[in-house]
C-alpha cells in the first residue's frame, strides 16, 4: 500500500479519535462525576456517626427511652430520586431548592439486579436520612413498554415468593439489614392494588389472597434472621375505578409498621386540578376502616402543565396539619414522563420552602431513633 498524504491524515485522525475515546472522554466523564459528587456533598454532607462506623468506640446501651421518629406533633419530609444511592445530586438539588434537608431518602432496588450493599445504605444514614428501600420483586430491566403487559414477568409470580424460590435472596437482605444496627424502612411490593407490576393480583397469573401470603412470607424470613430493625411499609396506590380493594391486600397490623400511599396530581386520569385532600382523602378514609397505623405519603408529585404546581404545594402544606396521622411525605424528585421535580420554576420552589419551614418538619433523623408506630 502506497503511503499518501490522505492515508497518513486518516491514520492520524483515527489515532486521535481512539485517544479521545479511550482516554480523554472517560477522564472528562470521571471528572464530571466527581464534580457532581462534590456538589452534592457540599449541600448534603455526611453529618451522622453510625453505631458501627470504623474507629468509633462502641457506646454502652442507654437505659433512656429512645426518641420516636417522627415525634408526636412532628412530620418528616423525604425525597425519592431515580438515581438512588448511586448519585445524591437530585437529593442535593431538592435540599437547595426547598431550603430543607430531607429526613428520609427513598430509593428503588429490584430482586433481579440489586444485591444487598451495606455501604450504599450507610451513605444515606450518614447524611442524616432514614433509608427507605422501595423493594421490588421483578426485573425492571425487562419492563414491557406496553402498559397492559408491564406486570407480566412469570418468574416473579407471587406463588414463587410463597413457595420459597427467592428465600436465599431474602435471607441475604435480611442478614444485611440486621447488621446495620439502625432502622431501615422496607417499602415492599408497592402499588399492589393496580395491574402494572408482577406482584399485583390483577396481573401475572396471580391469584386472590396470594399478595398477603407473599408479604407475610417475606416478613417471616426477616424475623427468622433477626432483622427486627426493618420498618415495614405497606404502600398501595390511591384507589381508582377497578383497583383491587385495599382490605383484600392488607397483611395485618402484626406485619406492617407504616402504611403508605402513592399519588400524583397530573398522572393519566388525574390531569385536571385536584387538591392534596381531594387526591388522598378518599383512600385515606378507606384505609382507616381496617388499620390505624401511621400513614406516610411514600410517593407524591405535581405537574406544572396548567401552571398550578405552586398552588398545589401551598395547599398541601395547609392540609397536612389537619391530618396528624400523616407522619411524613416523600417527594418524587425525578423526571419520568413528567418533570416532577420541585424546582421546575421559582414559584414552586418558594412555595415548598415556605411550607417546609414550619417547626413541625424540623426534627432531624438519627440512627438511635425508633420509628413511631402510633
Amino acid at each position: 500500500m502506497r503511503i499518501t498524504t490522505p492515508r497518513v491524515l486518516a491514520l492520524v485522525c483515527a489515532g486521535l479519535l481512539s485517544w479521545y475515546t479511550f482516554q480523554v472522554a472517560p477522564d472528562l466523564a470521571d471528572r464530571e462525576r466527581r464534580a457532581a459528587v462534590a456538589r452534592a456533598d457540599a449541600v448534603l454532607p455526611p453529618t451522622t456517626v453510625l453505631p458501627d462506623d470504623e474507629h468509633t468506640p462502641a457506646r454502652p446501651e442507654s437505659s433512656e427511652p429512645k426518641v420516636p421518629f417522627p415525634a408526636p406533633g412532628k412530620a418528616f419530609i423525604g425525597v425519592f430520586t431515580s438515581e438512588g444511592t448511586h448519585d445524591f445530586t437530585e437529593a442535593a438539588d431538592f435540599a437547595r431548592q426547598t431550603r430543607h434537608r430531607p429526613q428520609v431518602f427513598e430509593f428503588s432496588a429490584d430482586w433481579a439486579s440489586d444485591v444487598f450493599d451495606a455501604e450504599a445504605i450507610n451513605k444515606v444514614a450518614r447524611r442524616g436520612m432514614l433509608p427507605m428501600v422501595a423493594w421490588e420483586p421483578w426485573d425492571h430491566r425487562a419492563e414491557a413498554k406496553e402498559p397492559t403487559l408491564r406486570g407480566e414477568q412469570s418468574r416473579y409470580r407471587l406463588s414463587r415468593i410463597i413457595d420459597g424460590s427467592f428465600d436465599s435472596h431474602l435471607r441475604s437482605w435480611a442478614r444485611g439489614i440486621a447488621s446495620l444496627r439502625y432502622p431501615v424502612a422496607i417499602r415492599l411490593a408497592h402499588e399492589m392494588n393496580g395491574y402494572w407490576y408482577p406482584w399485583c393480583e390483577q396481573s401475572n397469573g396471580n391469584r386472590r389472597g396470594e399478595y398477603v401470603r407473599a408479604w407475610r412470607h417475606v416478613h417471616k424470613v426477616f424475623e427468622a434472621e433477626g432483622a427486627r430493625n426493618a420498618v415495614w411499609v405497606w404502600s398501595p396506590n390511591v384507589s381508582y375505578t377497578n383497583s383491587t380493594a385495599l382490605n383484600r391486600l392488607y397483611p395485618g397490623d402484626a406485619y406492617v409498621d407504616w402504611v403508605g400511599l402513592s399519588g400524583y396530581y397530573g398522572t393519566v386520569g388525574k390531569e385536571n386540578y385536584q387538591s392534596f385532600d381531594r387526591l388522598f382523602s378518599p383512600t385515606r378514609t378507606e384505609l382507616r376502616r381496617f388499620t390505624r397505623k401511621p400513614l406516610v405519603i411514600t410517593e407524591l408529585g405535581a405537574t406544572d402543565a396548567a401552571g398550578r404546581k405552586a398552588e398545589w404545594i401551598t395547599g398541601m402544606f395547609r392540609a397536612l396539619p389537619r391530618h396528624p396521622d400523616i407522619i411524613g411525605v416523600i417527594w418524587y424528585q425525578a423526571v419520568k414522563e413528567i418533570d416532577w421535580r420541585v424546582g421546575t420554576d421559582r414559584a414552586s420552589s418558594s412555595a415548598f420552602a415556605a411550607g417546609a419551614s414550619a417547626s413541625r418538619y424540623q426534627q432531624p433523623w438519627g440512627p438511635a431513633m425508633t420509628p413511631r408506630l402510633r
